[in-house]
């Protein structure tokens, strides 16, 4: 075996491990429950995705599925439904290297309104924009869910998904589920401030500042 495949065995192997960590700290935060929601890594020229209906406490570094981007399993075990949506992330977007999907309570309740969450907070900006799209319904594992969800993640790193769940991105994990508590934060404060009636909505200007701040402060910078 030379260096360069040795060096990315441990790679692969490393995320494998960080995997069955995050799902299991999305499992204990709320974010997911039982076997709902996915992570997906990007790793050499594939992806490693969380496999179907496995509780987080069951899961082990092997149980990750290992695909190619034609989305040829190149592993044992079947991936999670919505492999497509890793899939396409990756390959549209050189800057995520990981995935993370959650059916969290509070954006789960945007969802069945089908909300997109308008600049209510200057927080707004960890996503990416001055707003956090909701793609359009499609059956769960299909294509047309993967499409909508792309096209909603444009210029963004969340989007919630119609009737569904959650997506955060990030460069790697940690980024991804930082990104994914802060949204989840997010959707709770405006499903609250909704109950008072329509919040004050920050204009373009002043997120324009905001995320341009963003881009020099702390641990923004890396989002």
């Amino acid at each position: 075996m030379t260096r360069k495949s040795t060096t990315r065995d441990t790679t692969e192997q490393s995320l494998r491990k960080a995997m069955v960590v995050t799902a299991r700290q999305l499992d204990a935060r709320g974010l997911n429950r039982g076997t709902s929601g996915n992570i997906g890594v990007r790793v050499g020229r594939g992806l490693l995705v969380t496999p179907s209906g496995v509780n987080p406490m069951s899961l082990k570094p092997s149980s990750m599925v290992l695909m190619d981007t034609d989305g040829q399993n190149l592993g044992r075990g079947v991936p999670s439904s919505e492999w497509r949506i890793h899939r396409d992330i990756f390959v549209a977007r050189a800057d995520v290297g990981a995935v993370v999907h959650t059916h969290s309570t509070f954006a789960a309740t945007l969802c069945v309104h089908r909300k997109s969450i308008p600049a209510f907070h200057y927080m707004i900006a960890v996503a990416g924009g001055d707003s956090i799209r909701c793609a359009p319904y499609a059956l769960f594992g299909t294509q047309a869910l993967s499409d909508g969800v792309i096209k909603a993640l444009k210029d963004r790193r969340a989007c919630l998904m119609a009737n569904h769940g959650l997506v955060a991105l990030g460069s790697d994990l940690s980024q991804a589920v930082a990104v994914a508590i802060e949204v989840e934060s997010l959707c709770e404060m405006y499903w609250r401030a909704l109950q008072l009636g329509e919040p004050h909505i920050l204009g373009k200007s002043e997120m324009d500042e905001v995320i341009e701040r963003f881009k020099h402060y702390g641990q923004h910078r890396a989002l």
